[in-house]
């Protein structure tokens, strides 16, 4: 028999007891405290959901089923009466009250995590009119080989000292620290190997440390784990410090979903909860992806030697396990930009004990290491001419500058460029519709992995505006037209266009965009350029001096220049000019985990960086609503643009 499903939590002082979930079908045993949510207990149990709302109830797309015991909760007008008889609740303000069995849909599944073949290949590739940059090789850990010659009366120094002038002469270091527990063990080492050891060397900026000594040589086996923390996605690399070859690649997405797909969301959940939870998150996916990696290429994790990482200012927070409440209210202050190098194993990063996580220094608050990755990367810093990159995603990162000067600003896009916040949007996975386009008259679409769709992500976003401006479906301002396509359906004055009907898709539910989704790409969209715009205002020129256009980032490499420059995304300028430099974050920290030089130049691509808050200035707000158009107020902006339909509205 069925217990009640939901009641209101117990009024006075309640004795917090362990509580065991059952969730189905995955057959997946939890156990929590009562008054945990719904959505935290399926994280615990290390279930992905598909929530994009940070656990605020506002999304409804953690729904579950409580087919026994009871949970605790307010009630909510995102459920019909229909799923309330059936035992729906939303998880993220459900709690537990008992001991449960909990059924998930398969609709609110997240997909689970998958490798990203595509990113792994461009980091060998370094991405289309990219060439690799030459730094000179020193890996931030190497293994030295020392065969020294044993103790004599006349040669008397002492172990340390013995090991520190080899590794002077072989090593090329001028100062070098050890640890206590490294000196404890030093004696019997060296004495059972006949002197002959293996010394593991970190460099710590201008001080080199001694962080452990091995019997023999293993000089050979060092590897460095390379990360791109991002909002998104964490990608890893096994990178040979040797060789300085890759030697695998693998990437899943960000578990921190559960709290947001938007890292503003997940700012508000560490506050409410601890920073502890989010950084287990993140470092879990981590540790997965380098197991799998090590286990994959027969790499013995002791042998994995540090972990270099590049990421948002966030991100590396959640990493470290800072608190994030000071980066999102004003004057937007981060704990540090600049971490020092730390003992992986601080953080719960699983690779020789002894083994550094270097993180990328960050520009400010709101532009992290990953753009800082990217400018090393790309040599933007170099250039003669004027550079703007742009990494487009949850947050719209525009950087411009050259060899003299550079500048760096972030707009808050919101996730919905990248799938979430689009009701039928969903992560560039196995089902997602990436592209539309016009064949003839007909719109027609492509999906990843092929078959029948599922939803839409980003890319394929971007495109269905762009097709349905072109086609006369919605105007200028991004509103639909009635009556302008069989495919347009209104209830009240709330529209809809069906892309797939319900016999088109996986699910039978029919993929569409709604009125309200657009208005968020228009909004987002508005946010990039307008401040792409306001950059190159203040520095007095416009966007035809933009020498090279640069388009980062793993999801900007699937963006269709064409379509983002017809809504108005990206600025009009000739496919000569315009690079997609893919995951610039990946490849810069990979510069920096082979080289020093490499390092040092990222310190002063930071330091001279002039970072510029948006919410400063006066005229943001007016450049915004000029954006707030398809492509834009001034259509002079866009000569190749064609635009069907002028709004009445642009007249007031």
């Amino acid at each position: 028999m069925q217990a009640d499903r939901q009641r209101e939590p117990h009024s006075g002082k309640q004795v917090m007891a362990d509580c065991t979930i059952v969730f189905a079908p995955l057959e997946t045993t939890v156990t929590v405290p009562t008054g945990t949510t719904l959505l935290e207990a399926a994280g615990k149990a290390g279930i992905s959901i598909d929530s994009v709302c940070g656990g605020d109830g506002i999304c409804a797309r953690c729904k579950m089923i409580v087919t026994q015991g009871e949970v605790g909760g307010d009630a909510t007008a995102l459920l019909t009466r229909e799923e309330i008889r059936r035992g729906v609740v939303l998880a993220c303000q459900s709690t537990v009250q008992s001991d449960l069995n909990v059924e998930i849909p398969q609709e609110t599944r997240a997909v689970e995590k998958v490798v990203i073949d595509e990113d792994a290949q461009r980091f060998r590739a370094l991405g289309a009119g990219i060439e690799e940059r030459a730094f000179a090789k020193s890996p931030i850990t190497s293994r030295v080989l020392l065969k020294m010659d044993p103790p004599t009366l006349e040669n008397n120094l002492a172990d340390c000292q013995r090991i520190r002038t080899h590794l002077e002469k072989l090593a090329g270091v001028s100062s070098v620290q050890t640890g206590l527990k490294v000196i404890q063990r030093m004696p019997r080492i060296l004495r059972d190997s006949n002197y002959t050891v293996t010394a593991t060397i970190g460099r710590r900026r201008g001080v080199a440390e001694l962080m452990d000594i091995e019997p023999g040589d293993t000089s050979a086996k060092n590897v460095i784990a390379v990360v791109d923390v991002g909002t998104s996605t964490i990608v890893v690399h096994l990178v040979d410090s040797a060789t300085t070859e890759t030697i695998g690649a693998e990437a899943c997405f960000n578990s921190q979903a559960t709290y947001g797909r938007e890292v503003t969301a997940r700012m508000i959940a560490a506050e409410k909860r601890g920073p502890q939870r989010l950084q287990h998150l993140l470092v879990e996916d981590i540790n997965s992806l380098i197991s799998a990696l090590a286990a994959a290429r027969g790499v013995n994790p002791r042998d994995i030697t540090a972990v270099v990482c590049a990421g948002n200012t966030a991100m590396t927070h959640f990493l470290l396990g800072l608190p994030t409440d000071n980066i999102r209210r004003e004057p937007y202050i981060a704990v540090t930009t600049e971490p020092p190098p730390f003992r992986a194993a601080e953080v719960g990063i699983k690779i020789n004990p002894r083994g550094l996580l270097f993180t990328v220094p960050g520009i400010g608050g709101w532009v992290g290491g990953d753009l800082a990755a990217g400018i090393l990367a790309t040599g933007m810093h170099d250039m003669d001419g004027i550079g703007m990159l742009i990494d487009v995603g949850t947050n719209g990162e525009v950087i411009i500058g050259n060899s003299e000067w550079l500048i760096a600003c972030s707009a808050s896009a919101g996730p919905c460029l990248e799938g979430a916040g689009v009701k039928c949007g969903m992560m560039a996975t196995r089902g997602a519709i990436e592209k539309v386009y016009l064949d003839g008259k007909d719109i027609r679409y492509d999906v990843i992995g092929g078959g029948k769709p599922d939803g839409i992500c980003g890319s394929g976003i971007i495109d269905v505006i762009a097709v349905m401006l072109k086609k006369g479906i919605i105007d200028r301002a991004g509103k639909l037209i009635k009556a302008s396509d069989p495919g347009l359906h209104f209830k009240k004055e709330h529209g809809r266009f069906e892309l797939a009907s319900k016999r088109e898709t996986l699910r039978g539910r029919p993929v569409c965009i709604f009125q309200e989704d657009i208005d968020n790409i228009v909004t987002a969209k508005a946010a990039i350029f307008a401040a792409a715009k306001i950059m190159l205002d203040r520095l007095d020129l416009k966007f035809s001096d933009v020498s090279t256009l640069m388009i980062a980032g793993g999801f900007g490499s699937y963006i269709s220049l064409e379509s983002a420059t017809a809504i108005g995304l990206l600025p009009d300028l000739p496919g000569a000019k315009t690079l997609y430099v893919g995951n610039t974050s990946i490849w810069g920290a990979k510069l920096a985990a082979l080289s020093g030089e490499a390092r040092e130049a990222l310190r002063n691509i930071v330091a001279r960086t002039t970072y510029y808050d948006l919410m400063g200035t006066d005229d943001y707000v007016d450049q915004f609503k000029q954006a707030m158009f398809l492509p834009h107020t001034n259509i002079e902006l866009f000569p190749s643009a064609t635009t069907p339909t002028d709004p009445a509205t642009e007249a007031s």
